[in-house]
């Protein structure tokens, strides 16, 4: 059996490859055509294009892992069921899960090239990718999340602003709250606060503190106040990709230290960090899926076959995403974002499985 466990692993691992050779230049070619325009107009260096590109095909290639897998294991498994390759080998007297044993083998192979590609490679990738864009592509938008920004600057205060503009280094409906012992001791607030570089100070127009006394709270009002404050104005904002450009143990110690600082995105970055693990979880599942569904010889031929998968794999991302969006936009907790497509998609592996060894 080792020629049959040598003949498919090869067969998956080289139309996975193939496929992705054949994707990246389409993908190049399009978003080429796509942003053409800019990177002439901006004059870009070739070298920071190329580099550029290099970047862009690591990123798109990891977001759209488990698309090419999918695809590469209906691809071949279709043309050995259509050559009925596949009901050679299960009339020889191979069981359906030892029929699956090379496919799992290869499966291994693809999920370690998945964690490197997203513990190292893809972070890097992403930091180069955004980074170009957000320079040359989307000149004059900033990388920020600088709407209801809440952030614990040290162990004893908090802050908040409504909205935070990037370029001019202002913001809106500013509050500072300071506690002793979890005991809220002042508060300050003021409508707006700009940060004046050269002089690196804060200037708070209508500022009002309160202090909170035993007896009665104490009140000051000014209508205009230059202070110095304890934390600088990239902490208020922070870049919405960082987690995407972090690798798994940076990326575990980030999330940490904006937990402490009370970040509103720690959501998001937790995302990043469990796809790191869901995604070689997910070649598995997609896998055996793929060849439930594409083992059988249909009427139609490959044709039908690849439909079903393309449909499959479709409806696999939309969950990603869509619990993805979720997770990022409201309370939906991170882990259980990443994971229910697996835990859904899983339960149906287990059924095409039973129902093709049938």
């Amino acid at each position: 059996m080792k020629i049959l466990d040598w003949y498919i692993l090869k067969r998956y691992l080289l139309t996975f490859t193939m496929l992705l050779l054949l994707f990246i230049p389409i993908m190049i070619t399009v978003h080429l055509a796509e942003k053409i325009g800019k990177i002439l107009e901006n004059e870009v260096p070739l070298s920071e294009v190329l580099i550029y590109f290099l970047d862009f095909t690591i990123y798109f290639t990891y977001l759209l892992f488990p698309l090419f897998l999918f695809i590469s294991v209906i691809w071949f498994t279709s043309k050995l069921a259509n050559n009925t390759e596949v009901i050679a080998f299960l009339s020889s007297g191979v069981s359906f899960t030892r029929f699956l044993r090379p496919y799992l083998m290869g499966a291994v192979v693809i999920a370690i090239f998945s964690l490197v590609l997203g513990m190292i490679l893809a972070p890097k990738a992403s930091e180069g990718f955004n980074d170009f864009s957000y320079k040359y592509l989307k000149k004059g938008r900033k990388a920020v999340n600088n709407t209801n920004v809440f952030r614990q600057i040290n162990d004893n205060e908090v802050i908040y602003v409504s909205s935070f503009d990037v370029k001019n280094n202002y913001g809106r409906n500013f509050t500072l709250e300071h506690f002793d012992n979890n005991k809220l001791t002042y508060k300050i607030t003021a409508t707006t606060i700009k940060y004046l570089e050269k002089d690196t100070i804060y200037r708070l127009q209508d500022w009002v503190k309160r202090d909170i006394l035993e007896n009665e709270d104490k009140i000051e009002f000014l209508r205009r106040k230059d202070t110095l404050f304890d934390f600088k104005v990239k902490e208020l904002i922070p870049v919405i990709y960082a987690a995407e450009t972090k690798t798994y143990g940076d990326l575990k110690r980030f999330i940490e230290a904006e937990e402490a600082k009370g970040s509103s995105d720690v959501g998001r970055f937790k995302l990043v960090l469990y796809r790191k693990w869901s995604l070689p979880v997910s070649v598995f599942i997609l896998t055996i899926i793929a060849v439930a569904v594409s083992s059988i010889k249909r009427r139609g031929g490959m044709g039908v076959n690849l439909a079903v998968g393309i449909c499959i794999a479709m409806v696999f991302v939309f969950f990603d995403k869509i619990f993805g969006v979720m997770a990022e936009q409201s309370d939906f907790p991170p882990l259980i974002a990443v994971w229910f497509p697996n835990v859904i998609f899983g339960i149906l592996a287990v059924y095409l499985l039973y129902n093709a060894k049938r």
